[in-house]
């Protein structure tokens, strides 16, 4: 699981559609008001049919999808069946997976910065939206009536971004408001998943956020995640949700599980590495030696020079 930033998203519209960067971004707009743009689903997904599986990723934007066609959308704690038509709404905060389950997708979507909303007037702020908040349902299956209302917002969209009007970014954000009111109005979709399912699909996401920041290779690099919470927040769930999971799968917390691997970690660094005790310290992200020490000799019953030796 990675961050996809714009810059990314772009790269890979260009590669879908077979069209140059420049030729994707909106006319006129500018870092100052943030970043917009609205798309066709057929032509950034169904050109690639199979392949646009969308991978478990965060992206560093808002994203609004109407998406028309069989799909499922999965998260760290559930998974969403939509058989016809789905509203999407997409925050930075909460990494998932879309699948395409047939080749006949259509729809459109937009996407936008947290920069480019604040200039609204309505006064929402979008994450303590509902839609947008972790452990809520943001995929919502719409009847054929209601994709072709949302479907009509798009359309105006799109030719609203193409035009000239001076003032088209400020109508553009009402449309985005429109969609974002239409979505709370809308009820959860029905989730179509076990228990068992969503629990091993959390440690098996907990497992790769953990591993991935091993192992340590300079003693500039720094562990961003050591606690149970900053991992729970990575994977958009409770803390007591995950510790729960963890202790029925594993016999262990969270805490435990992450000591662990930072110990096995903090052993190799030491018998393999020249590093003296603070850069080892630090790149397990302990500020003081002392910390670590007393973490190390808790664990070991050996100080981490006498282990060393």
């Amino acid at each position: 699981m990675r961050n996809v930033t714009l810059d990314e998203f772009y790269k890979e519209a260009a590669d879908f559609t077979g069209k140059e960067i420049s030729a994707l971004l909106p006319p006129g707009i500018t870092k100052e008001i943030g970043h917009f743009n609205v798309f066709d689903v057929a032509d950034t997904i169904q050109k690639v049919k199979r392949k646009a599986e969308m991978p478990y990723n965060r992206r560093a934007y808002y994203k609004i999808s109407l998406i028309r066609g069989k799909n499922r959308a999965e998260y760290a704690d559930k998974v969403i069946q939509v058989e016809k038509n789905a509203l999407l709404f997409g925050t930075p905060k909460v990494p998932y997976h879309w699948l395409p389950q047939d080749e006949n997708q259509a729809g459109s979507f937009c996407v936008f910065t947290a920069e480019f909303m604040v200039k609204n007037k309505s006064g929402l702020v979008l994450d303590d939206l509902p839609i947008f908040k972790a452990g809520g349902y943001p995929v919502f299956e719409i009847s054929e009536e209601k994709a072709n209302e949302i479907n009509w917002i798009f359309k105006k969209m799109q030719e609203e971004i193409s035009s000239d009007y001076e003032f088209k970014y400020d109508l553009l954000r009402n449309y985005v408001i429109e969609l974002i009111h239409y979505g709370q109005k809308l009820q959860p979709a029905s989730t179509v998943h076990s228990q068992q399912d969503a629990s091993a699909r959390i440690i098996s996401l907990f497992i790769e956020l953990l591993e991935r920041q091993f192992p340590i290779e300079s003693p500039t690099q720094k562990l961003s995640l050591r606690s149970a919470k900053e991992y729970a927040d990575r994977l958009a769930i409770h803390v007591n949700h995950l510790n729960k999971v963890l202790k029925e799968s594993t016999g262990k917390t969270t805490t435990e599980v992450i000591t662990s691997r930072m110990l096995q970690e903090a052993k190799i660094l030491l018998k393999q590495t020249d590093w003296n005790i603070s850069e080892i310290a630090y790149s397990l992200g302990f500020e003081e030696v002392a910390h670590f020490s007393n973490f190390f000799k808790k664990r070991t019953e050996q100080a981490p020079l006498a282990f060393r030796a």
